[in-house]
């Protein structure tokens, strides 16, 4: 039995977000809530204990998911540049004060 997860972003991924091309910010969105269903997808990448990468096109969605709270929050959604992994440490502590601030 499959449980929904919650889904959030962090405000720095919302911002990310609105700056997407319109054309490519649907699919960016439909990505990030089939995420609620299925938080390791096929071809995702596990990044760290709780953070995970997954493509939609040329775009990285960086997400960490807390399977005793039951939510997926969104850290980071940004075009594939070199330093996308950079500070991982930092994205699971955004990850954390989204958590903490809305049980």
């Amino acid at each position: 039995m499959t449980s929904t997860h919650a889904l959030k972003l962090h405000r720095n991924a919302e911002k990310q977000l609105q700056r997407i091309p319109k054309k490519h910010q649907e699919r960016v969105i439909n990505t990030m809530r089939s995420l609620r269903e299925d938080p390791r997808p096929p071809g995702c990448t596990k990044l760290d204990d709780v953070l995970y990468r997954v493509r939609q096109g040329q775009y990285r969605i960086i997400y960490a998911v807390f399977y005793n709270h039951v939510v997926v929050v969104i850290c980071k959604v940004v075009r594939k540049p070199e330093d996308i992994y950079k500070n991982l440490p930092t994205l699971l502590a955004r990850a954390e004060n989204v958590l903490g601030n809305n049980p």
